[in-house]
């Protein structure tokens, strides 16, 4: 996870930007995803992934936006689709 974060970040004490919530929330999935993949019945995870997910895409399209080379930057260092 501190890889993550000081990959992203601004400055050294940067831990609230958009790349870092980003690079955090994206952990976050990953994590749930392979939790939902083992208990298919585990519903209250399935809306957490579900809330992370949708977290992720306003904040990405917020960086889309405003930011355009950092939105970019972002994508390429956690390897996400456009």
């Amino acid at each position: 996870m501190k890889k993550k974060i000081k990959e992203l970040s601004n400055h050294d004490k940067d831990t609230g930007s958009s790349e870092v919530q980003i690079g955090l929330l994206t952990e976050k999935i990953e994590n749930l995803s392979k939790h939902i993949k083992q208990s298919k019945k585990d519903k209250h995870s399935a809306v957490g992934l579900l809330k992370a997910v949708n977290r992720r895409k306003k904040l990405l399209d917020y960086l889309k936006k405003n930011k355009v080379d950092s939105y970019k930057n972002v994508l390429t260092k956690l390897n996400l689709r456009k």
